[in-house]
Parts: C-alpha cells; sequence; structure tokens
C-alpha cells in the first residue's frame, strides 16, 4: 500500500484533519513526523535558504526526517485561497524549493483562486495522479471537509467555555504552525496555564465577520491568513485580558501586521514575541511573568 508522509509543521496544523481523513477515504497510508525538535530544527537549519524564517526551516527538518520512510511526502502549493489575495510567498515556493532541495517523490496540489484553480479542483487533481477517478476523489474530499467542521466545531465550543470563565484570559494570537508547535508556542501555552490562565487560540474563530473585523485594522492587508488573525483579535479583544502576538524570525507579513495591530488596539495590554532558534527559555517565560503580572495588576489580583 502506498504511504504519503505530511510532515507535521506550517499548514499541516491547519489543514491535518483534511488531509488525513482525505487520503484515508481514499485508502491510502499516512505517516506524520514527529513532534519537532531541537535535531528536526538543526536538520532544517542545514537546507535553509538565509531569509528562511524559523517556522520554514522547521518544515524543512520536518521533511528530511521523512525521507525514505514513505512513498511520496505531501508537499502543497498555495498561492491564493480568495480572489485579491495572496499568502506568503513561502507557502507558493513549498513545492519548489523541496523539489530542488531534497531527492523524494512529491505529491503536489495546486491552490491559486485568482487563476482559477480552487481547493476541490486541487485535490481532485492530486487523486488522479494517484490514481484514483474523479468520483472517487469528490467523495473523499467531501468526507474529509465534514470531519474538519467537526473538529472546528467542538474547539469552538470549548472556546466559548473558556472564554466564559472568570479566570484571567489571554488571546494567544498566531498562526496555527507556530502556536502549536512544539519548539514554538507549546511553551508559552504551557506557561500560561501554570499560571492558571485561559489561552484563547486565534486560530479557533467563526470568520464570518472576518472581513469586517480585520477592516478595523486595516483594508489594505492582502495576505489571507494575516487577514484571519486581524479579524479574530478584533472579534476577541472584549473576552480577554491580554494578547500576546507570537511570530517567528524574521517574518515580512507578520512584521508588518503586529504592527498594524498595536497602533490600533490601545485598550488592552499587548505583548509581541517573535522566536528564533537562539530563544532561551529563562528569558522567554521571564517575559511572560512580567506580562502576567501586569495583567493581574489591572484585575486588582495579587500574588501574597
Amino acid at each position: 500500500m502506498i504511504t504519503i508522509g505530511i510532515p507535521k509543521a506550517l499548514l499541516y496544523y491547519k489543514y491535518g484533519t483534511l488531509w488525513l481523513n482525505y487520503f484515508d477515504k481514499l485508502g491510502f497510508k499516512t505517516k506524520v513526523s514527529n513532534n519537532s525538535n531541537k535535531k528536526i530544527l538543526e536538520n532544517g537549519i542545514k537546507y535553509a535558504p538565509d531569509e528562511a524564517c524559523l517556522s520554514l526551516k522547521l518544515y524543512l527538518g520536518h521533511i528530511n526526517e521523512l525521507i525514505g520512510k514513505v512513498d511520496y511526502i505531501l508537499v502543497p502549493r498555495i498561492v491564493s485561497l480568495k480572489k485579491k489575495e495572496k499568502l506568503c510567498t513561502n507557502f507558493s515556493l513549498l513545492y519548489d524549493l523541496i523539489q530542488n532541495t531534497f531527492k523524494t517523490k512529491i505529491l503536489n496540489y495546486n491552490i491559486d483562486v485568482n487563476k482559477g484553480i480552487n481547493e476541490i479542483e486541487a485535490f481532485i487533481n492530486m487523486g488522479k495522479e494517484l490514481n484514483r477517478n474523479t468520483n472517487e476523489c469528490i467523495k473523499a474530499y467531501r468526507y474529509a471537509k465534514r470531519k474538519e467542521e467537526e473538529i472546528k466545531k467542538i474547539n469552538i465550543k470549548k472556546q466559548l467555555f473558556n472564554i466564559k470563565s472568570n479566570n484571567i484570559k489571554i488571546l494567544l494570537a498566531a498562526h496555527p504552525y507556530n502556536l502549536y508547535d512544539d519548539l514554538i508556542g507549546k511553551e508559552i501555552v504551557t506557561t500560561l496555564q501554570k499560571n492558571n490562565i485561559k489561552v484563547i487560540f486565534s486560530d479557533i474563530y467563526d470568520d464570518l465577520k472576518k472581513e469586517y473585523e480585520c477592516s478595523l485594522i486595516s483594508n489594505s492587508i492582502y495576505w489571507t491568513y494575516n487577514k484571519d488573525l486581524m479579524g479574530s483579535i478584533m472579534h476577541y479583544k472584549k473576552y480577554v485580558d491580554g494578547i500576546i502576538l507570537l511570530s517567528t524570525f524574521p517574518c515580512g507579513p507578520d512584521s508588518l501586521a503586529n504592527e498594524m495591530i498595536t497602533k490600533k488596539v490601545k485598550d488592552i495590554p499587548i505583548l509581541s514575541i517573535v522566536i528564533d532558534e537562539l530563544n532561551s527559555s529563562s528569558g522567554l517565560n521571564t517575559r511572560l511573568e512580567s506580562f502576567i503580572d501586569i495583567i493581574q495588576m489591572k484585575r486588582g489580583i495579587t500574588n501574597e
């Protein structure tokens, strides 16, 4: 049976449920790389171009981990998900970067709505590469989308429960691949939870009002995932006591978006954290503890 390798980095944290259920329905095995660790990062750095952000370096390390263990490695190419919008160039160039860096079979799907190629068409084309017919691909895609929607509803329900808590609540605002990666967001989440803080995740968000809520910060930004982030911040800011902006060095779109956010959102404490491969746990925890102290003082909470 054909085994498809899936790097546990970048878009896995947004589309992993969709991918795994799609391949399962088509009758293929999948192998997801291990959680990020220092060895994976060190290997990724060896292959990364100088300007690569930490998230991309980790992705390359996850690719390297799957080499020789699977028949194909899934490497999506996503240029645009909506008309007049784009994704960071990392996502449109991933296929070419991996193809020119590693010797492995790549399974690719391409989404570029600005050129008329939407998600379902991309998945049909990918399935055909694996010798599945159009009808099988459509059924598998619809099944996977239902599963994805079920998980989303469960996560939104859990988040609404946390919002109703009387505990301090902090919105952790970042792309999913930074929120949930073991080397990027996990330590922040763990530290906050140890301090009895409810963490609200920016990606768990019903984006029906995204366009309007994002426009309260910027009408000009066209990076889809940053628009999602801005919309989430404007949606949740009235429910939380503080916001942490988490990004990886040196992400250009995040740098610009975070500057816009800090200029527009002035009625709530904001901490900006940029992670790179040299970050120390002690320095990060000191900043988090100081931020928690500020929020506790605003709420009249003392540690005595």
